[in-house]
């Protein structure tokens, strides 16, 4: 009955003992040392440090309130829950991921061809212009079409010239058949009319009447609109005159200006859909003629001439057509375009692993292919990658130094480059414990960084770096800010017992 009592009151003091423990802690806000809070912790798991979520750079060995933000240090277990960090990556547990909302996709292959769209702007086809002349002096006795931008008909009459220079070879030819002179005197005097340009009809005309004519009528020699009007009704033409230039309308060009870049891989004859700016439901079917050879220095880009079918008359010049030009399919890796993180020097994947850690890989893109996007190296087919949430998996990296900032430059400033000024901070404290890969410290107030006495890891650039370092040593560092912990150690001596403020 006494050996009874006895456990029985052992077991109720450990428990107030324990109780009054843990409400002095909440009270107080004092911390406790690591091996106490991994003795602890209920399921036995070990506690490698304490930090701020916030502020993930600095790391503490005992458990408090953070010096940054007005909230409880959070511990990090050796086997924690999150996933471990490790030179192979960074992992997170499928729980995590799914809060994360993280998505995958499949490196691929597919047969794509690489399009882009361009502005053009419609002009005439040139190749189809007519010039309508003159070969003989004259005036111009009257005018059917008295506008330029008309649109006539092939056939359609344009105007009507009188000649007088013709009447005398005409009353001539007409002599000599009357005369019936020699067969080949009547030939060489119509050749004479041949030569002097006469139209045939004209002759033709003279014959059935007898009298010579010097009226005759131009005609539009093909469908399109009168671009250019070089008389008026009453003037007088010469030869050689250009009356009227028509412009054929059943082409016109689309002329575009293409990036440098896309104009390399343009090829003659190459498809293109012309869609009308002003209403999208209408669509011509367009090729391309020609990639000019000039370049605009301050855009760098080419003029590109695409010929578009407009049989049905509706496109005329000045018009916008938004050109949609596809290149030839080829096959090709591929990912979501969502999944390529572009920094500006860098282009950047978050590649899932078969273990189920994640790291970043550096690829080279290719053509953008609407939602895709090419990959040229870096990928193979087959492997996973982060198609959503790389940021907050990269934000899950830096907290545990594995990847680093994946939007980190790739290579160091040239070294013409001044460097930066590297800001230093000093400190004094008491060394509470060394590892290869920092050294812990409770120091006192940073007054250039406004701190408060705290404790808090330091990181090294090497492991072997400050050998004569041991735990409980009175020291006066200097630190900065970076390395893998946040702020790593520039230099560190130890004081005199009793010297550390």
């Amino acid at each position: 009955m006494n050996r009874q009592l006895t456990v029985g009151v052992s077991l109720l003091a450990a428990l107030l003992l324990a109780s009054g423990a843990f409400y002095l802690g909440r009270k107080t806000g004092q911390t406790i040392d690591a091996s106490m809070a991994a003795a602890a912790t209920p399921d036995g798991r070990k506690v490698l440090y304490w930090h701020d979520p916030m502020v993930p750079g600095p790391r503490f060995d005992k458990p408090g309130k953070s010096p940054f933000m007005d909230m409880q240090l959070v511990p990090v277990y050796a086997d924690s829950a999150t996933g471990a960090a490790g030179d192979a990556g960074v992992k997170i547990s499928p729980a995590a991921q799914q809060n994360l909302g993280i998505r995958y996709a499949k490196v691929r292959r597919t047969d794509a061809s690489s399009s882009f769209e361009a502005i053009g702007s419609v002009q005439f086809d040139e190749r189809l212009n007519a010039a309508v002349q003159t070969r003989v002096a004259g005036y111009v006795e009257r005018l059917s079409v008295r506008a330029p931008m008309e649109r006539v008909r092939k056939g359609q009459a344009l105007a009507t010239l009188f000649a007088p220079d013709w009447l005398g070879p005409q009353n001539e030819w007409l002599a000599l058949r009357r005369a019936g002179v020699s067969p080949d005197l009547v030939a060489a005097a119509r050749d004479r009319m041949r030569a002097l340009s006469i139209p045939a009809e004209l002759i033709r005309r003279s014959e059935e009447t007898g009298t010579a004519q010097a009226r005759y009528v131009l005609t539009a020699p093909v469908d399109g609109v009168v671009a250019e009007l070089g008389v008026r009704e009453g003037v007088a033409v010469t030869p050689g005159m250009t009356l009227f230039r028509i412009a054929g309308l059943q082409k016109v060009w689309a002329v575009a200006e293409i990036p440098e870049a896309q104009a390399l891989g343009l090829a003659r004859g190459q498809k293109a859909k012309a869609v009308l700016q002003a209403d999208a439901s209408q669509s011509f079917d367009g090729a391309l003629d020609e990639i000019l050879p000039e370049i605009s220095t301050a855009t760098r880009t080419l003029k590109a001439r695409f010929e578009v079918d407009n049989t049905k008359g509706k496109l005329a010049p000045g018009m916008l057509l938004r050109l949609q030009v596809a290149g030839p399919a080829s096959n090709r890796l591929v990912v979501p375009s969502e999944a390529v993180i572009r920094t500006g020097r860098r282009a950047v994947v978050i590649v899932r692993k078969a273990d189920g850690a994640f790291e970043p890989r550096d690829v080279s893109p290719g053509a953008d292919l609407g939602d895709d996007t090419e990959i040229v190296s870096g990928l193979s087919e087959g492997e996973q990658v982060v198609a959503s949430g790389q940021f907050l998996i990269d934000s899950e990296a830096r907290l545990r130094s594995a990847l680093g900032n994946i939007a980190a430059p790739v290579a160091a400033p040239a070294a013409s480059a001044p460097a930066p000024a590297v800001v230093t901070h000093q400190a004094e404290g008491k060394v509470e414990s060394v590892a290869p890969d920092g050294i812990t410290i409770s120091h006192g107030p940073v007054a250039s960084l406004q701190w408060p006495a705290m404790t808090m890891g330091f990181g090294k650039a090497a492991p072997s770096a400050f050998p004569e370092i041991k735990p409980g040593d009175p020291v006066r560092f200097e630190f900065r800010e970076g390395g893998a912990m946040g702020y790593e150690l520039v230099s560190i001596q130890r004081l005199q017992s009793g010297a550390t403020k």
